[in-house]
C-alpha cells in the first residue's frame, strides 16, 4: 500500500497537480531523514541532507521517467547529498572502523566463527517494543562501515528489494546479498550482546 501511494504521489508530480510536492514532502521527509541521520550519524547534518535531496527532487522530477521507482530514485538522490555532506562535514569519522570489529570472534580451535544468540523468545513482548532496544538497534546500525550500513538501511529499514540496492549502490546483486547478510549478523550480534546483559541483569 505505501509503495502505491508513492507512485500515484509521483504521477501527480509528474502531472503537475496542485499542491502534490507539499504531499510528496509529508510522506518523505521522515524516510529521508531516518536514513540520512543513521548514514551522516549527527542530526545536524541529517537535517540539511533531508533539505538538500528534497530540493533535488523538485528540482529533477522531470528527469523520472518511471513512477514505479520512485522510491529508489529518492535514495539514490539521498545517498548522494549524504556522501557529499560526509566529505565536509566537521562530524566525519576519522576512520571507518572495521566490519570485523562487529562480527562474533572467530573460534580458532575449528576454525569458524561463533555467533551466541539469546533465547529472544524468553522475552515479554512489551520488552521488544520498549524504545531503549530500538535505541541499541539504531546505534548498532549506525556503527556499521558504511558499505554496510548503507546496505542494511536501504534493504531492511527502506524495504527496497536487492536489485533496487545494487542499482542505487553501484553493486553487483551478490555483493548487496554478502553485504546484506554480513550487516545482520553484526547488528544481531549487538543486540545480543544487549539481550545477553539484560538477562543477566535479571530485566
Amino acid at each position: 500500500m505505501e509503495r502505491d501511494t508513492e507512485v500515484e504521489l509521483a504521477r501527480q508530480l509528474i502531472g503537475g497537480e496542485p499542491e502534490a510536492f507539499d504531499r510528496f514532502v509529508e510522506h518523505f521527509r521522515a524516510k529521508i531523514f531516518h536514513y540520512s541521520w543513521l548514514m551522516c550519524g549527527q542530526r545536524e547534518d541529517a537535517e540539511e541532507v533531508a533539505q538538500e535531496t528534497l530540493l533535488k527532487v523538485f528540482e529533477s522530477f522531470d528527469h523520472l521517467r518511471e513512477p514505479e521507482r520512485v522510491r529508489p530514485w529518492v535514495f539514490q538522490i539521498a545517498k548522494n547529498a549524504c556522501l557529499m555532506k560526509r566529505r565536509k562535514s566537521v562530524f566525519a569519522p576519522s576512520k571507518e572502523l572495521s566490519l570485523d570489529e562487529f562480527l562474533p570472534t572467530m573460534d580458532h580451535a575449528g576454525g569458524h566463527g561463533k555467533l551466541q544468540i539469546a533465547d529472544w523468545s524468553s522475552l515479554p513482548d512489551d520488552r521488544m517494543l520498549r524504545s531503549e532496544l530500538k535505541e541499541v538497534l539504531k546505534q548498532a546500525i549506525g556503527e556499521l562501515p558504511e558499505n554496510y550500513r548503507s546496505v542494511i538501511l536501504l534493504r531492511d529499514v527502506e524495504e527496497l528489494s536487492t536489485l533496487e540496492t545494487a542499482q542505487i549502490l553501484d553493486l553487483t546483486e551478490d555483493v548487496v546479498k554478502t553485504r546484506l547478510h554480513r550487516a545482520r549478523l553484526a547488528v544481531r550480534q549487538k543486540l545480543d550482546e544487549y539481550l545477553s546483559t539484560g538477562l543477566a541483569r535479571g530485566k
